[in-house]
């Protein structure tokens, strides 16, 4: 190296590159350092430019540009001129050969440049002054020119006529600085006025929609990354807008990220496998995306190869340090050696990360489309194997651990090639020894996997406690009505107390496992170590302080992929099971149309559908549905289908639509590509608003749609929903009534105008009036002219009709008119008392429909949307969060655990000092340098420092007699070594257990706080806020708090002690480095901040756009009957997609943040490492610098960006795992309570006789809204049974949510035998009074415990209740009083459920019961039997009922009528029956129609 340098510079070998000579700088130096090197940079910066995309507009290029790039060309042809002079008179200002390399490169970079700055002015920087950068890099060769300039002067050769030559080059360099000059002055120029901006802009506006491929597109909608130069490309410079963007907080919706680069585009994405036969899911992800999977292998390969280099050289370095005899040009090329291999390999590794990330995206996007096709395609019959949850699963988990296989394949074979380069180099260092601490080390593999095996079991039945938890919650929060009304809040609370304890109780072992793993993990480097040096001394080998620095470093080498290994196994087997999972179901059959329908028609050319002795079955074994032919003659008929319950009606229409499967014979339908408008018997309805329910899919007519929501009656429900047809329904339409659902879909069906239409029994969930209206105005209406498949139980209805079909047992028994099939139907034994269930159930239908519209009412006044939105703190967590946290752990616990943290690091870095000063005691004892060849120095944590005394071998350290005390000096550095290591592990474990502690504590004491918030808040606490909100409290939100959370926090605050160490370390070893460091921090600073800020804002869109995704699909899967039948699969597909698209959009941006943070971090990792190795170059040189100390503070530099970007990771997780304790700390202070106090006593028999008194009582559900009870007053006297009846929303319900003081009264009083139920006697006053609300409510657990919580009755008293409830019979045929219920009680039957309600509130003994008249679920026999109990047991005690159905309530003592939340009526029902124009008169004529 020395002798090439010498030879171009005409220097001797000795100093080859002298600084300084003659009285200013060296020639050489300065034609190389400072002129060669700046120009290379310079061109290689502009080569990145080439590739800038053309824009499309066309526009001229500003003034400014052209001078620039015309100056450029004129110094690239000036440098060519300047070497004519330099080779003709040679050697006058320096060696020929160095002129030539100068000017050639100097040339090149211009021409090079000058090119890039064409190729900008024509792209979209054509409208600005280009990249600032650029420009400033221009100016890298000035001071070259300057000294050279100075020079000419001194020698005084500027202008002499002796040397022409010289003269000459002097004037050219006057021209090439003036030339530089006019360069700058045309970037300094303005280069465009405002005006021509904002015309350019609105020129893109107008090109907008032609929108060629070159046209710059607004910043928000930008495509990502595609036409952006490799600089940008490397350093991510085109997400700056974005990053800018997210820190001023303005990315609030997913239209504010680039859209995704053309490459990831969905619709690109998934176009390679359309479906084909029965395909391998992996062999057809192979052939897409197989190439470039492996050659992004090749990436990897290249940058871990690059990453032994930074300990190769490191360790050649501090060789060079301490010999003193190495020219220093070495150490400059060691030097530029560690800076060259870190930055190259920081940019394999970040695009390795973000090609991979790239990759993994287009994987998702394929897998998730297609399992959304084959769902929309796939035969129901075969579809039934999964339920719904399972297909989601596919979508979500096991696409996911697909997904993650990607990165863990190459994780698979690069781990490997690590350990093994690793064990060589070891076996190197210490010979056979090695095995020793290898054998230690794979020893504890399997005590790893007895502790893994432990946790896993542990957190399974954590798990399920967890489950059984929420599912309690669950059933709490559903029936907190029930609950209230009975005053059952303790019982329930030390319930789910109870499985609380269990669940912490299973949290507590894993938490203590994980710290013992921790421990190990942490203690293994040392205890390996250890035993590698005994085993070496045994062998009868003198330990040297290289043998120990070596050992130790590839010894923590060797420790990453040992421990990361088991993980990535672990991986890839979960990724095989969830292919073959997926693979399954790929593989279930498809729909085949074709094969189903026979294609030419019948004889006569008017049929609309016919099926001659077809056979059809659900499942392929199960017996067929036997159908029989059926024909329709001509189109526009009306087929009425009626038979009992089970009898196949529903089956038949499946089998037209082609949803079964079929066995034989021929079924034909006209016209079949248009589809079937079908309106299934359990309507399904769209999470979206009304009209898009109706429209489906179709241009929105205003006629047609006016028309259809006469003919189905919807028009007046429209007007009582908040926002009319924009109104948004829940998931499958909770906001609706069963009637207004089923009247929805068929609106549905009727707007998409088929031919033929299956409606399945839309009747039922309707009332006679409506019900008779939709038969009028639709099915013999609007559809007068289709063919109509009608199946009903009503049959008063099928008297028009034109056919009939009687079916039994899945076959046709007998077709043909209604006048001779109806007389059969009535024959049918069981279907006299089913047709009158269903009156029954059509008058109880409004009762119901009653109820929901009150809630719904309650509910959405002046909004549309049903609940409050939920509230989303913006920006950072506050301090008062973590505060919290701190408190729920307790601050002495919270302290001693930060200070074990702080000792366990310092006893970590003294240990790594110990070292250091060990290495510079021996290099002063015995200055062999022989000895001190391999002083590196290492620390177990440093990744790959390490590979360190590593090349050259030091085999002839051996034959080297050690100085006599050599052996007592080792022995005495490696026992305080030991002791120190020791420390160190010992604080370790302390650490572990108090953190496990703490988080456990601060878990229980955080849920208590929130459980105890939820069971005393108001009724209208629960009213306004959804279960699902609550519940995710207590679920996922606690599963942070318990687990997450404590994870990442441990993380977190070791990187924060670890970057401390490191930085005390550093300084201490080189001073000199605080000044690099600190502008450094000041970069990291602020990039850390932009990278927080947007990134937040991204992970919260990703989530946002993530539930709609599996919304959607959940909501296809649930109505692929309708979506295939009324043929809008293609739309559905779209749909998806796009959502697909939206959701990639924001995990790609997101993606990318992450590697733009990357990056960036790494470069301050390079420089941290370049400015320590030059600082210790320089301190070299003037004789200062311990070796010992510069190696110690080199290899913690090497690890510097992982924990820069370790300390990012683990803030920003922590950040939002401390969001969850931000939510639950809302709930225990912010819900509004109800009036808790002890004090006031009443009698123990209170109330004895019964006496309900309202005295001018007024209510509003909640501020702001209107009264619901108005100033309502009235008495009940002892032993009075009062009915209670009234429109919708009237207020019934609400005189007993009074009554129990569920809600607080505005003003006046309610009595209970003349005492005020005062608010704070509510609780008192609840558990005295007796209550059978309208939807019976049973909770998870034994009758037993579901009639008498408290446990307060005796068998013989719940054996006598069940008797009288007509219960008995049923639970001894369940198993008993102790027999379980089920969830919500769906082991009995909704009427029994109702009994078990009523059995509860006869047993309370009350003198006042309310009944909630519910008896809709309970047929006419069962009714009667029950109103007779009711009169029987209460016959002197107060009995309040609202009634739906008159008849229950004629026999009451007095009607109280209500009308908007006023007394209207109070008289006896006898009287007010009679009294013409009385509203109860009115109520009884509107229900006998």
């Amino acid at each position: 190296m020395e002798n090439i340098l010498a030879s171009l510079c005409g220097t001797s070998p000795e100093n080859p590159l002298p600084v300084w000579a003659h009285g200013s700088v060296g020639h050489c130096f300065n034609q190389l350092t400072l002129n060669v090197i700046p120009h290379m940079i310079l061109a290689v910066v502009s080569a990145c430019f080439l590739g800038t995309p053309r824009s499309g507009s066309g526009m001229p290029c500003r003034p400014s540009w052209g001078w620039r790039i015309a100056t450029s060309f004129v110094l690239a042809g000036l440098f060519l001129v300047d070497t004519i002079p330099a080779t003709i008179s040679q050697q006058e200002l320096g060696p020929v050969y160095l002129e030539v390399l100068a000017n050639g490169t100097a040339a090149l970079t211009w021409l090079v440049h000058g090119f890039a700055l064409l190729m900008l002015c024509r792209s979209i920087h054509g409208f600005t002054r280009g990249p600032v950068a650029l420009t400033l890099l221009t100016l890298l060769p000035l001071p070259s020119f300057i000294i050279t300039l100075v020079w000419y002067c001194q020698t005084g050769t500027a202008w002499s006529p002796a040397h022409p030559g010289a003269s000459a080059r002097f004037a050219i360099l006057c021209l090439q600085l003036a030339t530089l000059l006019a360069y700058v002055v045309g970037y300094l120029f303005p280069t465009v006025g405002r005006q021509d901006f904002l015309s350019i802009n609105s020129s893109w506006q107008q090109d907008q929609p032609i929108s060629e491929p070159g046209i710059p597109v607004p910043e928000q909608q930008r495509v990502a990354e595609d036409g952006e130069s490799w600089l940008s490309r490397f350093f991510y410079i085109w997400m700056n807008p974005l990053m800018k963007r997210g820190y001023q907080q303005k990315l609030n919706q997913p239209q504010d990220i680039y859209l995704l680069p053309r490459q990831l585009q969905a619709a690109r994405v998934y176009s390679p496998h359309h479906a084909q036969k029965a395909v391998r899911l992996l062999s057809v992800l192979h052939a897409a995306f197989g190439l470039r999977f492996y050659t992004l292998g090749l990436v990897k390969l290249f940058g871990s190869l690059l990453d032994f280099t930074g300990p190769l050289l490191l360790n050649l370095l501090v060789n060079f340090m301490e010999s003193r005899q190495e020219p220093l040009s070495h150490g400059v090329l060691y030097a530029l050696g560690l800076f060259a291999g870190s930055f190259l390999g920081a940019l394999f590794r970040n695009q390795f990360s973000y090609e991979m990330h790239k990759m993994m995206l287009m994987v998702r996007a394929a897998i998730i489309s297609a399992i959304y096709r084959k769902a929309l395609r796939v035969n129901s019959t075969s579809l039934a194997r999964f339920t719904v949850g399972e297909i989601v699963n596919f979508m979500s988990t096991d696409t996911d651990r697909l997904v993650n296989f990607c990165l863990s394949f190459h994780e698979l074979w690069s781990l490997p090639v690590q350990l093994a380069i690793t064990l060589y180099l070891l076996y190197q260092q210490v010979g056979i020894a090695f095995l020793g601490g290898v054998a230690l080390a794979l020893l504890l593999v399997p005590i790893n996997k007895i502790v893994a095996s432990r946790i896993m079991m542990n957190s399974e039945k954590m798990l399920k406690h967890k489950d059984t938890r929420v599912k309690l919650m669950t059933e709490f929060l559903c029936g907190i009505r029930v609950i209230k009304f009975y005053a059952w809040e303790k019982h329930f609370s030390t319930r789910i107390n109870a499985c609380r304890a269990k669940e912490l109780e299973k949290s507590r072992v894993v938490s203590y496992l994980d710290a013992v793993c921790v421990y190990m993990w942490a203690a293994l480097p040392v205890v390996v170590s250890i035993a590698i040096f005994v085993t070496y001394v045994l062998l009868g080998h003198q330990l040297t302080a290289t043998k120990v620095f070596t050992a130790l470093a590839l010894v923590g080498m060797l420790i990453l992929p040992l421990n990361g290994f088991p993980w990535v196994l672990n991986a890839i087997l979960e990724a095989k099971v969830s292919l073959d999972r997926i693979q399954q179901f790929l593989e279930l059959v498809d729909q085949d149309l074709e094969a189903y329908y026979a294609l030419d028609s019948p004889s006569d050319t008017a049929t609309a559908m016919e099926m001659r002795c077809a056979a059809f079955s659900w499942l392929y074994p199960v017996l067929a549905h036997q159908v029989a032919s059926l024909h329709f003659p001509l189109q526009g008929m009306l087929l009425g289908v009626v038979g009992k319950v089970g009898s196949g009606k529903s089956s038949l229409l499946a089998a037209i639509t082609g949803e079964l499967i079929k066995q034989g014979g021929r079924v034909y339908v006209s016209d079949l590509e248009q589809g079937f408008g079908l309106a299934t018997q359990e309507p399904w309805i769209q999470f979206t608003t009304v009209r898009e329910n109706i429209l489906f899919g179709r241009e929105y007519d205003a006629r047609l749609y006016e028309e259809v929501l006469e003919a189905c009656a919807l028009s007046e429900d429209l007007n009582i929903l908040p926002a009319g047809d924009k109104t948004e329904v829940g998931e499958n339409g909770v906001t609706l009534s069963g009637g207004q659902k089923a009247r929805i879909a068929l609106a549905r069906a009727i707007y998409q105008e088929k031919e033929l239409y299956l409606l399945d029994d839309p009747l039922a969930a309707v009332d006679a009036d409506v019900a008779n209206h939709i038969m009028r105005k639709c099915i013999l209406g609007v559809l007068k002219d289709k063919t109509r498949v009608l199946c009903t139980h009503r049959t008063e209805f099928l008297e028009k009709a034109d056919v009939l079909l009687l079916m039994d047992n899945g076959r046709i028994v007998k077709t043909g008119t209604p006048a001779d099939i109806l007389p059969l139907v009535e024959a049918f034994p069981k279907f006299k008392d089913m047709d009158k269930r269903h009156k029954d159930k059509a008058s109880n239908e409004e009762g119901q429909e009653e109820a929901i519209e009150t809630e719904v009412k309650e509910s959405t006044q002046n909004t549309n949307l049903i609940y409050k939105e939920e509230e989303k703190k913006e920006g950072a967590v506050a301090l008062q969060v973590y505060k919290a946290y701190w408190l729920a752990m307790g601050s002495c616990l919270a302290i001693s655990v930060l200070f074990s943290l702080f000792l366990m690091q310092a006893s970590r870095n003294i240990s790594d000092w110990w070292l250091s000063y060990w290495i510079s005691s021996i290099s002063q004892t015995s200055n062999t340098s022989v000895m001190a060849c391999s002083a590196s120095l290492p620390t177990p944590e440093l990744l790959l420092f390490s590979t360190a005394g590593l090349v050259s071998p030091i085999q002839d350290l051996d034959n080297t007699p050690a100085p006599s005390n050599g052996s007592v000096d080792v022995n005495f550095f490696l026992i305080v070594y030991g002791s120190i290591a020791g420390a160190n592990s010992l604080f370790t474990i302390i650490r572990a257990f108090l953190f496990a502690y703490g988080a456990l504590r601060a878990a229980a004491v955080i849920h208590n706080r929130l459980l105890q918030r939820v069971l005393k808040a108001t009724v209208t606490f629960f009213d306004t806020t959804p279960t699902g909100r609550i519940l995710n409290r207590f679920s996922s939100d606690l599963y942070c708090v318990d687990d997450s959370l404590p994870f990442i926090l441990n993380i977190f605050l070791a990187n924060i002690y670890g970057l401390l160490g490191m930085l005390v370390i550093i300084t201490y070893g080189l001073p000199w480095i605080g000044l690099v460091l600190l502008p450094l921090a000041v970069v990291y600073f602020f990039i850390q901040r932009y990278y927080r800020f947007t990134s937040r804002e991204l992970k919260r869109l990703y989530s946002v756009t993530l539930s709609p995704i599996y919304t959607h699909f959940s909501e296809t899967l649930s109505g692929l009957n309708s979506i295939r039948a009324m043929r809008a699969t293609k739309r559905f597909e779209l749909e998806n997609q796009l959502r697909l698209e939206q959701n990639q959009r924001c995990l790609f941006a997101s993606n990318t943040v992450m590697e733009w943070l990357d990056i960036r971090l790494q470069m301050i990792g390079v420089a941290v490492v370049t400015a320590i190795a030059g600082i210790a170059i320089i301190q070299h040189q003037k004789q200062l610098g311990n070796p010992g100390l510069v190696g110690l503070a080199l290899s913690y530099a090497l690890s510097v960006t992982n924990l820069l970007s370790g300390l990012i990771a683990s803030f920003t997780h922590t950040e939002i795992m401390m969001v969850s304790v931000e939510r639950t700390e809302e709930y225990t202070t912010d819900i509004p309570m109800e009036p808790q106090d002890k004090s006031v006593q009443v009698p123990a028999d209170w109330p004895s006789q019964g006496l309900v008194e309202f005295q001018q009582v007024v209510l509003a559900y909640r501020a702001g809204l209107p009264n619901a009870l108005d100033g309502v007053s009235f008495t009940v006297y002892p032993g009075e049974k009062l009915g209670i009846v009234g429109r919708t929303g009237s207020g019934k319900s609400t005189l007993f949510l009074a009554l129990f003081r569920m809600v607080e009264l505005k003003s006046g009083r309610v009595l209970l035998d003349g005492v005020d139920s005062h608010p704070h006697l509510s609780l008192a006053c609840r558990s005295r009074l007796a209550i059978i609300p309208q939807d019976p409510f049973l909770f998870s657990g034994s009758i037993r415990e579901n009639l008498d919580p408290q446990g307060k009755r005796t068998d013989a008293e719940l054996h006598e209740v069940l008797e009288q409830c007509h219960l008995w019979d049923a639970v001894t045929q369940m198993g008993g009083l102790d027999s379980k219920l089920g969830e919500r009680g769906k082991n009995l039957s909704v009427g029994q459920r109702q009994l078990v309600c009523l059995a509860r509130a006869l047993l309370t003994q009350a003198k006042v019961l309310c009944i909630d008249e519910a008896t809709a679920s309970v047929d006419q026999k069962t009714d009667q039997l029950l109103q007779q109990t009711i009169r029987q047991r209460f016959a002197d005690k107060t009995v309040l009922t609202i009634a739906h159905r008159l008849n229950t309530i004629l026999d009451s003592d007095r009607v109280l009528v209500m009308q908007a939340g006023r007394v209207a009526e109070l008289d006896s029902p006898a009287h007010l029956s009679q009294k013409d124009g009385s509203l109860f008169q009115g109520l009884l004529l509107s229900r006998q129609q």
